[in-house]
């Protein structure tokens, strides 16, 4: 059994996958993958866990904590883009860590992805429904707490979180261009909101509001990192997009390395602004920051701009998270490690459209009935580890397979990975014990689903259900990297 669930795939094997007919449409370049990444990585983090990382835990610190966590997603990044130039499959760190660490390690990092996706999918999604709720209370609609509240809140049911993920996951259905398309409009508009906001607050900027600097300590600015990490989360489904990529050696690496550098930049110039604007302690509570720091300047009309924005950016990062979560899945089941179901490709448009509606229920579920904080919590250890795992992929890889071509190379291994791997450690280690706990019970549960189901049908390892000639065929195509030279 050892041996079968560290059997690792090969990238000629999962290339030739790609190559068959009735598969993914490939329609995306550098720009499109750019903004697909700054469509996902804008929008919960800077609209509104800097107002808590601020008050709660940075203080006016909390450019420090950006750049912390920027760290650490650049290390990560450099990996990701060498491995999504090398194996330009969907899949994203699921697929990396087939081909160097094993199908056992690969399910581990699936099991992350679905949990980072699924959990932050939801909390987006009540996100959003807040955003919308307080834009129809200023018009004058008010809608009944019953229908924008879960019954854990108060309310019955989030109608705004389950409507707008099915309007996502609808767009999403219909093809990876028209996807592509909606998200760009989108992006742009954000865009332009946050410029808006460092335009007007720049000249509002008090000193006095940065001082005491670091009220927290550095305790209290590792800490911020590890919660604002969620807002750099997304630049990693760029990778998910691989096989509708027109030319992903170089595409690939350039999306997921732009959009992760302009939004560094970006939240960095935000989160100096926002606590030089307004004292850090008056975030406290505040599930809109930006919006109030306008606000607080008198720039009502600008507040209420900054909320279409947000509106905005939060329906972006939902079509790319719903984008990315489908095509994980996706590839999955293409390895027998999930059903069937998930790997369907529709006939005329071209996506995996069972896979996105299954996704979209499920977390329409999630957001409608389940409370913010339940459903976001999970997010970002679920990332990290799996940042951790890309990480040491690389450098197995590098061992084992060194003359495999890299289109992209990232510089300076083992170091990189190394350092990628410590932050992300550090980051894990000051989440909230309780959410250490409860990962630890996912990963579980998933070992239970492994070798419950996923280890007897997996086709590489050749498990019970899997069809003695589509294995044999299989084991045709990987004599791979390990015995030749490429």
């Amino acid at each position: 059994m050892t041996k079968k669930i560290f059997r690792t795939k090969s990238i000629n094997e999962f290339i030739s996958e790609t190559q068959k007919e009735g598969g993914m449409e490939r329609v995306l370049g550098t720009f499109g993958l750019t903004m697909l990444g700054i469509g996902c990585i804008i929008g919960t983090g800077i609209f509104v866990l800097t107002g808590v990382a601020a008050a709660d835990y940075s203080g006016p610190a909390l450019v420090i904590s950006f750049v912390i966590a920027a760290i650490a997603c650049a290390c990560a990044a450099l990996c990701y883009s060498e491995f999504a130039a090398m194996v330009p499959v969907a899949g994203s760190a699921y697929t990396y860590g087939y081909i160097a660490l094993g199908e056992f390690w690969a399910w581990v990092i699936g099991w992350d992805l679905i949990l980072e996706y699924a959990f932050a999918i939801g909390a987006v999604a009540i996100g959003w429904s807040g955003y919308f709720a307080n834009i129809m209370t200023n018009l004058g609609f008010a809608l009944p707490v019953a229908l924008v509240k879960a019954p854990y809140e108060g309310g019955i049911i989030n109608l705004p979180a389950m409507a707008i993920i099915a309007l996502v996951t609808w767009i999403n259905i219909m093809g990876v261009r028209q996807s592509s398309a909606v998200n760009n409009v989108i992006v742009a508009i954000k865009l332009v909101v946050v410029l808006l906001f460092i335009a007007l607050g720049f000249g509002h900027v008090n000193p006095a509001n940065w001082e005491p600097f670091m009220p927290y300590g550095w305790s209290g600015v590792f800490s911020g990192a590890s919660v604002i990490f969620f807002a750099y989360i997304g630049f990693d489904a760029v990778s998910t997009a691989a096989e509708e990529v027109k030319n992903p050696q170089k595409d690939l690496p350039r999306g997921i390395i732009l959009s992760l550098v302009i939004c560094t930049v970006l939240y960095i110039i935000v989160s100096g602004i926002l606590t030089g604007m307004v004292p850090y302690l008056d975030f406290k509570g505040q599930a809109a920051p930006v919006a109030f720091a306008l606000q607080q300047v008198g720039y009502h009309w600008g507040a209420a701009v900054v909320s279409v924005g947000a509106i905005c950016g939060l329906t972006s990062v939902l079509l790319v998270m719903l984008f990315g979560q489908s095509r994980i899945l996706f590839v999955m089941s293409r390895d027998g490690l999930l059903p069937g179901v998930f790997g369907h490709i529709h006939q005329k448009y071209k996506t995996p459209a069972r896979s996105s509606l299954i996704i979209g229920v499920i977390t329409a579920i999630v957001a409608g009935f389940l409370p913010i904080g339940l459903v976001a919590e999970l997010t970002n250890i679920g990332t990290l580890c799996a940042f951790m795992i890309v990480a040491a992929a690389i450098i197995v890889l590098r061992k084992k397979a060194p003359n495999r071509p890299r289109a992209f190379k990232c510089p300076f291994v083992p170091l990189v990975p190394i350092l990628a791997i410590v932050f992300c450690g550090i980051l894990i280690w000051m989440l909230p014990e309780v959410t250490q706990i409860r990962f630890i019970i996912w990963l579980i549960l998933g070992m239970f689903i492994y070798f419950g189901y996923s280890y007897n049908h997996s086709i590489i390892s050749g498990g019970l259900f899997s069809g003695p000639m589509e294995v044999s065929n299989r084991k045709a195509v990987s004599q791979d990297d390990h015995s030749t030279k490429e």
